[in-house]
């Protein structure tokens, strides 16, 4: 959706980010909220993940700085937009203005992002002793517990770094989520269900959640793969995401032998499909391999920080996964180990409980299209501004520098979209598998007062029986001919009357 279907009046004007961008010819995509000044009463308008906010003319400001401040007050903050607008900007003029607000909370943080984007120091002497004031608003953005810088007295409480920090905006879906009581709706499902039982149910989440995501990329792991898998998710807290050997060993670990890399790729890379006339449709396009050492050390220490900063383990799990597979660092795996990455951030945060594993991927599979979409909000904003040519080998060459498109990006819908993912897989996936071994004991049970058979057989019985709602097919009767079927009959109703009716439904 594009902000003009707001239908916006034509004398209201863009206020904050949005002027700077069309004053100054900013080559940057839009951020996500739009502020005007407005005839009339102060209104926030909202869909499909926009937000139009509007003033009434009396917060309109007058020059630049007085958008800039009006940015910095207001609006979320946008690096993209803020790197652009420092490049742009003569030092000078920004020194100046700096030095008439010196101890200006606004003009504090200005300063101190105008440092931390282009990596040179302006000509403005120290702020004296003040208070502090926190980079980011925590009542706008997700933030960490920050780092006191004392040169402009802010505290930077930013995700990330200057090589990587993406930003999460508190939308009214994400602050919802924010709500759930996840974590202890979890624990009660698991503190009602018997230990043993329990056992079993993770065990076979394992390895659903190991199985899904390769089915995602459209692959039947091996046997022995899947067990690779299985074995690495078992120790996700304890993945190391700071050694880049510990990540070409999992890669080696779970793609075909014949792809696995030593290091990080070192060609161009992008996600596509081959329409009816053989040529190539583009849907993503990953970093410049020679771009990837530093984004990849960037996001390596951007992930350090949110685990150690107090980050909501949804949120970091959501900048952690999804910002290593929008990197791409690899040739192939990169899907699998996004979706391993996400469990590392929501065990190593103690969001699972111990030895409890969520099958998000489960949960990504069954709805293909959200998934996409939580994709396709990254991919969509930088495709336009990425510049490339495909040679008749299907070779992608980018022509122009991408490097801040990957750097610096606004992770709220995937963030948005994870904790949906995380509430779905704790309602449906661990609840029902407990309750459906809690229902097939009983079966099991029911069956075997009819009959005394191996638990194999009867395992296999049970199975078909409740996976034709309620009695036993034909075809697969003639699996057990030892049987009388009037034994069949009573191991039926048996069945039936162990388990809710609903079951059969």
């Amino acid at each position: 959706m594009n902000f003009t279907d707001f239908k916006p009046k034509s004398e209201n004007k863009p206020i904050g980010l949005h002027w700077l961008i069309e004053e100054l010819g900013l080559v940057v995509a839009p951020p996500a909220v739009r502020s005007e000044a407005i005839r009339g009463a102060r209104k926030t308008r909202i869909a499909d993940g926009m937000v139009l906010e509007q003033y009434p003319l009396a917060y309109g400001p007058t020059d630049l700085f007085g958008h800039l401040r009006f940015a910095m007050r207001y609006e979320p903050v946008d690096l993209n937009v803020l790197a652009a607008l420092f490049d742009k900007v003569d030092h000078k003029t920004v020194e100046a203005w700096i030095k008439s607000e010196p101890v200006g909370k606004y003009a504090r943080r200005a300063w101190y992002l105008y440092e931390f984007l282009i990596g040179e120091m302006l000509d403005v002497p120290e702020v004296p002793p003040t208070e502090n004031v926190l980079l980011l608003d925590p009542a706008l953005h997700i933030t960490t517990s920050g780092v006191r810088i004392r040169r402009q007295r802010v505290i930077d409480n930013l995700l990330g770094n200057r090589d990587y920090c993406p930003m999460i905006r508190r939308s009214d879906r994400l602050n919802a989520g924010l709500q759930w009581q996840l974590v202890e709706e979890a624990k009660k499902i698991i503190g009602g269900a018997d230990p043993v039982l329990l056992a079993r149910a993770v065990h076979y989440l394992f390895t659903k959640e190991t199985k899904s995501s390769f089915a995602i990329e459209g692959e039947v792991p091996s046997t022995d793969r899947t067990l690779r898998f299985v074995a690495a998710l078992g120790r996700a807290d304890n993945f190391d995401t700071s050694d880049k050997q510990a990540f070409v060993e999992l890669q080696n670990s779970i793609v075909d032998a014949r792809y696995a890399q030593k290091d990080w790729r070192t060609v161009q890379n992008y996600v596509g499909q081959t329409a009816s006339n053989f040529t190539e449709i583009v849907h993503f396009i990953c970093p410049k391999p020679e771009d990837v050492p530093g984004l990849i050390d960037g996001w390596m220490r951007m992930v350090s920080r949110i685990e150690d900063g107090g980050v909501d383990p949804i949120c970091a799990a959501a900048v952690t996964g999804f910002g290593f597979v929008f990197i791409h660092p690899f040739e192939d795996g990169n899907g699998r180990i996004h979706r391993f990455l996400i469990h590392h951030s929501l065990a190593k945060l103690k969001f699972a409980p111990q030895g409890i594993l969520f099958p998000v991927s489960a949960a990504m599979l069954r709805d293909p299209k959200e998934y996409d979409a939580a994709l396709n909000a990254f991919s969509s904003r930088i495709m336009p501004r990425i510049e490339y040519e495909m040679d008749d080998q299907q070779r992608l060459t980018v022509l122009n520098e991408t490097n801040k498109l990957y750097r610096y990006y606004d992770a709220t819908p995937q963030a948005e979209y994870l904790y949906e993912a995380v509430a779905e897989t704790i309602h449906k996936d661990l609840r029902e598998e407990i309750e459906f071994l809690e229902v097939f004991d009983k079966a099991m049970a029911a069956a075997k007062t009819v009959v005394d058979m191996p638990n194999a057989r009867v395992s296999l019985l049970v199975r078909f029986v409740l996976q034709n709602h309620g009695t036993l097919s034909a075809k697969k009767r003639r699996q057990f001919p030892e049987l009388r079927d009037e034994e069949i009959a009573r191991i039926e109703s048996g069945i039936f009357r162990a388990v809710t009716t609903e079951l059969f439904a």
